[in-house]
């Protein structure tokens, strides 16, 4: 398909559940995805990894990646699909050492201080994410009529932190010492990813994406000040960049950890839809947030592990809090390995068989 053909899908009507909920529709029964619904949890996801031979292997090569997206619609028939690739791919585009230890989690070659900055650059940006490129567009024809095709990034912050800390965290020392000590230097880390992130994401867009999620995980360690800089600027500033091209693209921002500051999110970022954290407490985010943005979330994703009566309450708890207004039913982070399958199908019922 063209990209002109692709860009025009935007201007369509938003039929398709999750549109209609992100575009300000209370619906009788709300869409449903899983952030991670394509992973470890899945059989035949550990099948398909095996054959690709290492996770990055995986995110680069299109038929592959199509299939691990596509197995949990085939499985569980979601309102959404959300490609299949990972967060640490746009450093890798920029040049930085990526890899995948098993066991262990994703590893880079450190950021030590602004000197460093000499080793990343955009130039080669789209030619390395190409392969992604290609995912969107085989999932934009492969996907039910009825699923929409969610496209994501990591949000700078959570994306730099990797980047320093050359891996994940616990405290994420190294990146806050550099933003606290040095904070033009890393302004201008910021704002390489700000500038990455949003072509990245707008290329997704023109590729065949209708909906894009941008995930700040460790936004939560920051004060106020700090957060405002670093968090929500931007991610404000990328969704500017995205509606400039693509105006009709819903965007959700995932701020995990933001607390109180969701309502600063919600009225300053100029997103569609905020993902809420398991901490968020739902009467709060129902009164001060669902008047301006669709919500979406945010159940433990440890209680789809455990199951049973808690579980099932707790849906129905969300249900109740949330389906006054615009509302997605999700997690509050993502999906775990331990997950067994015939809990998301059970959660998958019980959202789906409300009275309407």
């Amino acid at each position: 398909m063209s990209q002109s053909s692709r860009t025009d899908a935007e201007s369509a009507k938003p039929r398709k559940l999750l549109l209609r909920a992100l575009a300000g529709e209370r619906l009788p029964v709300p869409p449903i995805w899983l952030m991670r619904q394509a992973g470890r949890y899945l059989p035949e996801y550990r099948e398909t990894r095996k054959d690709a031979g290492g996770f990055l292997n995986l995110c680069f090569t299109p038929e592959l990646a199509t299939e691990v997206t596509l197995q949990p619609i085939r499985r569980f028939g979601f309102d959404a699909a959300i490609l299949f690739s990972d967060i640490l791919v746009v450093p890798h585009a920029l040049g930085q050492k990526v890899w995948f230890q098993e066991g262990e989690g994703p590893k880079l070659e450190a950021l030590a201080d602004s000197r460093d900055l000499t080793r990343l650059s955009p130039t080669a940006l789209h030619d390395k994410l190409e392969p992604v490129y290609e995912t969107v567009d085989r999932l934009s024809s492969a996907l039910p009529d009825e699923t929409t095709l969610i496209g994501f990034a990591g949000a700078p912050w959570t994306v730099a932190s990797y980047m320093i800390e050359g891996g994940s965290s616990k405290d994420f020392q190294k990146a806050k010492t550099w933003a606290y000590g040095d904070p033009e230097g890393f302004q201008t880390l910021i704002d390489l990813l700000v500038d990455a992130t949003s072509r990245y994401l707008i290329r997704q867009v023109q590729a065949g994406a209708e909906v894009l999620q941008i995930f700040d995980s460790w936004s939560g360690v920051w004060p106020e000040p700090q957060f405002r800089r670093w968090c929500l600027a931007p991610m404000a500033e990328i969704v500017r960049r995205v509606k400039s091209e693509h105006p009709k693209v819903p965007v959700i921002l995932f701020p995990r950890g933001a607390g109180l500051l969701y309502a600063d999110v919600a009225a300053e970022a100029g997103a569609d839809a905020v993902s809420l954290d398991t901490t968020v407490p739902l009467a709060w985010a129902a009164d001060h947030l669902q008047s301006q943005v669709t919500l979406q979330g945010n159940l433990d994703p440890i209680l789809l592990v455990a199951g049973g009566e808690t579980f099932e309450s707790s849906v129905e708890s969300i249900l109740d809090r949330l389906s006054g207004g615009p509302f997605v039913f999700n997690l509050g982070h993502g999906i775990v390995p331990q997950t067994p399958p015939e809990h998301v199908a059970k959660l998958l019922d019980i959202v789906r068989s409300r009275p309407s």
